[in-house]
């Protein structure tokens, strides 16, 4: 019998240009919302309330942001099943807003490769630069960004090792395509809503500091239930000996903790940028800051697309896992 071993790709057995669209569809349903919710949290009233999402969007079942991109990351992890670590995303902005009963379906491609510097007390590694593209049941755009992982070497002797300028990877502008995404909502249920802070009272340089902490639990089951198959996130061993907490579970939660502080969130368009700074276990806390980097454009009816920075510190010892800078939506 034929003895077969399940794993890779490793990094020198990806090409520039290769694509990766053998992940399964996935269709959003309210059970996997509520799975989801009670993993990261979700307060956000568009994503809660079916009336208000009717309204707003003409549509009940407005998906909740992160689940979303959670779920277009899981699909692509068909292309870092051995990944070593994420070190960032970029230019993620949605092309519109999935409902529930849409259907996922996630394509990647391979758009740089940089082989790490050879160190004698690590295994060879390198970086490999994601296009990742999500498209829904009619071929309508969803998500469109990049990620960078670092993937271990299967052979370090081979020839030809690649040096892709990662910096130049995903530095696209993308506030003039975060607008577009409420063309067509009608956004005054959204400012007769209560709460406060209101954008008006947000100038920039304001920041928020997120005294309660969230405890990360249940991570390997948020990775199952996003399709995540990277090895880090299920087994220790894969791992060097302590399983490390998926990067969308951290985001999930800063997204959590911004709209405890920010009621009048409505949702995210878009992030300019996400650096993972530091590993994440499960059992650690989680506290964050959220600042006002400055108003993007005015929206009608108060409303407004603002860019903030929200970083996110493990609670025992301050120690900081996340820069996330985003595009949101504020009333």
């Amino acid at each position: 019998m034929e003895h077969i071993r399940v794993e890779g790709p490793f990094l020198d057995e990806l090409g520039k240009g290769q694509v990766f669209d053998a992940a399964p569809p996935v269709t959003l349903t309210y059970g996997g919302a509520a799975v989801h919710q009670s993993i990261v949290g979700d307060r956000l009233a568009l994503a809660l309330d079916e009336h208000l999402s009717r309204g707003v969007l003409g549509l009940p079942g407005f998906a909740h942001p992160a689940l979303v991109w959670d779920v277009a990351i899981g699909q692509s992890t068909v292309a870092t099943r051995q990944v070593m670590a994420n070190l960032f995303y970029r230019g993620l902005v949605f092309r519109r807003a999935p409902v529930i009963g849409d259907t996922l379906r996630t394509v990647t491609r391979v758009e740089g490769l940089r082989r790490n510097r050879p160190r004698p007390d690590r295994p060879a590694s390198g970086l490999a630069a994601l296009r990742v593209t999500t498209v829904d049941q009619e071929d309508r755009p969803v998500l469109d960004f990049w990620r960078c992982a670092m993937l271990p070497v299967r052979d370090a002797d081979r020839a030809g090792a690649p040096d892709d300028d990662m910096a130049l990877i995903g530095r696209s502008e993308i506030d003039e395509a975060a607008a577009e995404l409420v063309a067509g909502w009608d956004l005054a249920p959204l400012a007769a809503r209560p709460g406060s802070p209101r954008l008006a009272d947000l100038p920039p340089g304001t920041v928020l500091e997120i005294a309660a902490g969230d405890i990360v639990s249940s991570a390997p089951e948020l990775a199952r239930s996003t399709l995540n198959i990277a090895a880090v996130h299920h087994d220790a061993g894969a791992a060097g000996g302590e399983r490390l907490v998926y990067g969308g579970h951290t985001i999930g939660l800063a997204l959590a903790q911004a709209a405890r502080a920010l009621p009048t969130l409505v949702t995210v368009a878009g992030w300019r940028s996400c650096d993972h700074t530091g590993p994440v276990r499960e059992g650690d806390t989680l506290r964050s800051t959220v600042e006002v980097e400055d108003l993007v454009r005015p929206l009608p009816n108060g409303l407004g697309l603002v860019r903030l920075r929200s970083t996110v510190h493990v609670a025992d010892g301050h120690r900081q896992v996340l820069d996330w800078r985003l595009i949101a939506i504020v009333a």
